[in-house]
């Protein structure tokens, strides 16, 4: 029996919403047996990220070497990665790894703080990019990467066209939370523009939505799901989570990671 296993390499949450904490706690309800690479240990909370701590690179080399010497990886996801010598060992130790690579270009927090700086956005979309088989920009950082702005679904669908074909991401899933009525994404794989939908849900609490969606996704990939069908999955799961989100803390709060098997009991 192959047990699917799915790498994240990102910062913290101590609060439990966002980060490794979200995506190992995705990982986990979507069946894929989940490992973790720390980049930055951040405090944060609903409210905002109050201070961050970068581990320093001989320990995150460390940390690749513990897990790739020793457990496979069927699928992997970056989240937050905030100075280029980070990313420039990652860059060198994702080369090795022959699994799906998906890419969260995490800059902003929920709460609104940046968690890197503008040379390593930079550095991000140039070298990084390339290496990935999906990235899951919502609207600010897919108008980052393209240098344009976004106000309508054609001008997602347009970015999402750019990332693929200009900055060389294997396919660029564009998120449309930032935008008025449905919650509409956009999916294009260098052929075909897929689109998934899915109503609105009036919550304050999105704490985690971008690292639980990306998260979603890797779990799925890890499962030898197709790319598609793995982000229909992934929205499905990453809707339920924020229907049933929890109204904890004073600021954004969380989403649900077990909501799934609260539909399902309903």
């Amino acid at each position: 029996m192959t047990i699917p296993c799915s790498l994240t390499i990102a910062g913290t949450d101590p609060s439990g919403g966002a980060g490794i904490h979200a995506d190992l706690k995705t990982f986990q309800e979507i069946k894929s047996y989940g490992m973790s690479i720390i980049t930055s240990v951040v405090a944060q909370n609903t409210t905002g990220v109050q201070a961050v701590h970068h581990l320093p690179n001989e320990m995150i080399h460390q940390q690749f070497d513990s897990v790739l010497s020793d457990m496979p990886v069927h699928a992997f996801k970056t989240g937050m990665i905030a100075t280029i010598d980070m990313m420039q060992l990652i860059r060198e130790q994702i080369a090795t790894i022959n699994a799906p690579y998906v890419m969260d270009p995490v800059m902003v927090a929920t709460s609104g703080d940046s968690l890197i700086d503008g040379n390593a956005r930079n550095y991000l979309r140039e070298h990084l990019l390339p290496l990935a088989s999906v990235v899951t920009p919502n609207i600010p950082e897919a108008e980052f990467i393209i240098g344009q702005s976004i106000e309508t679904v054609e001008d997602m669908q347009e970015a999402a066209t750019i990332i693929v074909h200009q900055y060389g991401a294997g396919a660029a899933l564009v998120k449309g939370g930032h935008l008025s009525g449905e919650a509409i994404d956009f999916l294009y794989d260098g052929k075909k523009m897929h689109t998934f939908t899915a109503k609105r849900v009036e919550t304050a609490n999105t704490h985690g939505t971008g690292c639980t969606y990306s998260a979603a996704i890797t779990a799925y990939l890890s499962q030898g799901i197709m790319l598609p069908l793995a982000v229909e999955r992934a929205k499905e799961f990453v809707t339920n989570a924020i229907q049933h989100s929890f109204d904890l803390g004073s600021g954004n709060g969380p989403t649900n990671h077990f909501a799934a098997r609260m539909v399902e009991v309903e």
